[in-house]
């Protein structure tokens, strides 16, 4: 998590140099002079092409990279300057990338017999990657570990204790990978076709990053059996925030936000009914502002964004923002995307994927 967006901004112009500088356009130059942040973001291009996108704090967009598909969420290594781009499930690629520079990039393919789940982490030193992927063939959540001082070669996998990994994400000290396990069987057989709604499983593992061992397990109630949970966030006391998505009946109120730490039980925020039915049982992605102890979480099925204190568990603001997409902290609460294109106060000619990442 960065430490302030504008220490984001230094540090990636500082980083990039003059050789980067010079192949932006005049526009470019000035966007990134004015801003207070630097994201990256999947997006689809008004010709149907998909790439990313490197997008200033106020939704202009500096660069792109080309993709051979369409990417999903992302990884960024604060150590080595690497972001990573994964293919949205049931995908079988992740590009690497250096946004501060031409070089080339790296692409890597999970290996037979499993598919990427859209997401990963790095390890604090920016040594390792890790994916979440599906053993699709033996029903069961991995996570695959990549090294990333040799062009990423796969030198692993994690069991991630459930079925359906989804988002993951890594301790401040690296010991812990945190595994939302939504509990969703798939196959890429049949697409994105979801197996076994009347049997879900979902979980949040808590798992040691050194041997892959399981340290804790917490499945969620089995009133709510039907809660997938999807993305996850670290707060500035590293408590694990949880956002999740309801399979189960349309009028149902389901808790879809949560939090917890090592050795604490689940604990759900009682959101405001008129809020959860905003959402509409939907919730696409979380971030956490730890400068300022927000949580935001957004909504493309609700059309809705919503702020939350993080110490209290309160509702701070909402706004409508239809097909709401990405989200990530900004200088003041969060900047959001949609797939109509919005990226705060502009509009481009691009729908914006699911998450956004801070480079």
């Amino acid at each position: 998590m960065m430490r302030s967006a504008a220490i984001n901004r230094r540090s990636f112009v500082k980083a990039a140099g003059l050789g980067f500088l010079a192949t932006l356009t005049p526009r470019s130059l000035m966007a990134l002079e004015r801003t207070d942040a630097v994201y990256a973001s999947g997006i689809r291009a008004a010709d149907g092409s998909f790439a990313i996108a490197t997008v200033t704090e106020r939704g202009e967009i500096v660069d792109q990279m080309t993709l051979p598909a369409r990417a999903h969420g992302m990884a960024f290594s604060a150590s080595t300057g690497k972001t990573v781009a994964f293919a949205r499930r049931p995908g079988t690629f992740a590009m690497i990338f250096d946004p501060r520079n031409k070089g080339e990039p790296v692409a890597i393919s999970s290996p037979e017999g499993r598919h990427f789940y859209g997401h990963g982490a790095f390890s604090p030193d920016g040594r390792l990657l890790y994916a979440s992927e599906n053993d699709f063939d033996g029903n069961r959540g991995m996570i695959g570990l990549y090294d990333a001082t040799d062009r990423f070669t796969r030198i692993g996998e994690f069991e991630t204790y459930g079925i359906g990994p989804h988002d993951m994400t890594v301790s401040e000290d690296g010991r812990l990978l945190i595994v939302a396990n939504g509990g969703i069987e798939t196959h890429p057989d049949f697409g994105r076709t979801k197996l076994n709604l009347g049997e879900m499983q979902p979980s949040l593992a808590l798992i040691d990053a050194a041997t892959g061992a399981l340290v804790e397990k917490h499945v969620l109630p089995a009133e709510w059996a039907e809660l997938s949970t999807r993305h996850v966030d670290l707060d500035g006391e590293g408590r694990i925030w949880f956002a999740c998505q309801y399979e189960g009946h349309r009028k149902d109120l389901p808790p879809l936000v949560g939090h917890f730490a090592k050795g604490e039980n689940l604990s759900f925020i009682d959101l405001p009914e008129e809020t959860t039915r905003r959402l509409a049982n939907y919730v696409g992605a979380i971030a956490v502002n730890r400068s300022e102890g927000l949580v935001g979480i957004t909504s493309p099925k609700g059309g809705a964004s919503v702020t939350i204190d993080a110490r209290t568990g309160k509702v701070l603001a909402e706004a409508t923002i239809p097909d709401a997409a990405g989200i990530a902290p900004a200088k003041s609460g969060f900047a959001v995307s949609s797939y109509d294109g919005d990226f705060l106060s502009t509009r481009s000619d691009v729908a914006w994927d699911q998450h956004i990442v801070g480079i």
